[in-house]
């Protein structure tokens, strides 16, 4: 009997490492997205949220809404207070987010855009990614139009997080916290292709209790 459980044993480890075996390895990461990439750092209560800059070229031509880590209560003030902080890392591939990884850079960090006028405020700051709540890469584009449509992703209990799915230029990155109360269209038209960002908030107004993120139209226009 103890020869038939040893057996069995010994059958139920080669199946273990068996399976180990079968999981496929990463792609190796594309060096084409290796590079800077500046983010917005916007938060809601003591969470903190860290939205990637988009742009239409390769690196940057993709969206990814990161929770990060908050260092202290110091971070979290600058955040909460400011009109716009922005981080601008040192170089890393941005495909380790697209993963969902873990990821720890260092980066500036100013009050306000950091190639507009921002001040910087830390220097050299550890930034640590903890959790991927949206990413989206820009293989197929919508045209430019007026009707917009947005992605969300659940927080916790009633809140989310409503994503803008840019479009080609002209378009507009957006993200907004909603507490639901009601519910929300994800697709709707506006007065133009980039619209104010008072005329989109006043599309979620029936939603529930809104807190306005992030709104950036200036690096989404034709060239």
């Amino acid at each position: 009997m103890r020869l038939v459980f040893l057996l069995l044993g010994l059958l139920f480890t080669c199946a273990v490492f068996a399976e180990e075996e079968k999981k496929p390895e990463p792609e190796p990461l594309d060096p084409m997205y290796h590079g800077v990439h500046p983010m917005a750092l916007v938060n809601k209560g003591s969470n903190i949220f860290a939205v990637n800059m988009s742009g239409y070229r390769t690196p940057h031509d993709l969206q990814i809404v990161y929770q990060i880590k908050n260092p202290d209560v110091a971070f979290l003030t600058l955040v909460k207070d400011a009109e716009l902080v922005t981080i601008k890392p040192k170089a890393f591939n941005i495909q380790r987010l697209l993963r969902g990884e873990e990821v720890t850079v260092t980066a500036d960090v100013y009050m306000g855009h950091f190639d507009r006028g921002g001040s910087l405020f830390y220097a050299n700051r550890t930034i640590e990614f903890t959790d991927k709540l949206y990413a989206r890469e820009f293989k197929e584009l919508q045209d430019s139009t007026q009707w917009q449509e947005y992605d969300y992703v659940d927080i916790k209990g009633s809140e989310r997080l409503y994503i803008h799915k840019i479009q080609k230029a002209p378009s507009f990155s957006h993200l907004i916290h909603i507490d639901m109360t009601g519910a929300c269209l994800q697709k709707f038209r506006t007065s133009k292709r980039v619209p104010k960002e008072s005329e989109l908030i006043y599309k979620f107004v029936n939603c529930g209790t809104l807190k306005p993120l992030y709104y950036e139209a200036e690096d989404f226009q034709e060239k």
